[in-house]
């Protein structure tokens, strides 16, 4: 049984349109380099076709992987009511136990985390740290340089 892969509605929409344009855009741009490389000559030492098949094969690749996330995707939901606890969708703002200024992250799956935009995996040891908790409850997370205390000081809805 495949593991399920949580999506934003937006995320959800992104990957379709990835998918859409691999399927129709990408698969045919490859299919055209492979019927030129084949014009080229001699396919034994022909780099052109060599490339074009390690293409093809990155393409049908991402093809599989997106229809697999889709076809087990479930949408987090943004828009329920607020119970005033951590969850997927949940933009939290934490502080550390040594810091006067607070931080910003929206929980997402890992598929659409990206840390540099606030967007942290429930996967994520920060992320798992978090899932559950409530404005005033401080975390434990492990880090590489040792654990870090936060205070978790709001959560809204994304």
């Amino acid at each position: 049984m495949e593991e399920r892969t949580f999506l934003t509605r937006d995320g959800l929409k992104k990957l379709g349109e990835e998918l859409e344009h691999l399927r129709t855009v990408r698969r045919a741009e490859v299919a055209e380099r492979l019927h030129n490389a084949q014009d080229d000559g001699e396919l034994i030492e022909n780099a052109e076709y060599e490339d074009a098949k390690n293409e093809q094969a990155f393409v049908e690749g991402r093809i599989l992987q997106l229809e697999t996330m889709l076809s087990n995707a479930a949408i987090i939901d943004t828009q329920g009511p607020d119970n005033g606890v951590v969850g997927l969708g949940c933009t939290v703002t934490v502080k550390e136990a040594d810091s006067r200024k607070g931080e910003e992250y929206t929980l997402v799956g890992a598929v659409e985390a990206n840390p540099r935009e606030g967007r942290i995996s429930n996967e994520s040891p920060l992320g798992r740290a978090l899932l559950g908790h409530k404005v005033g409850d401080e975390i434990k997370v492990q880090a590489p340089a040792g654990a870090i205390k936060y205070k978790i000081t709001k959560i809204r809805r994304a």
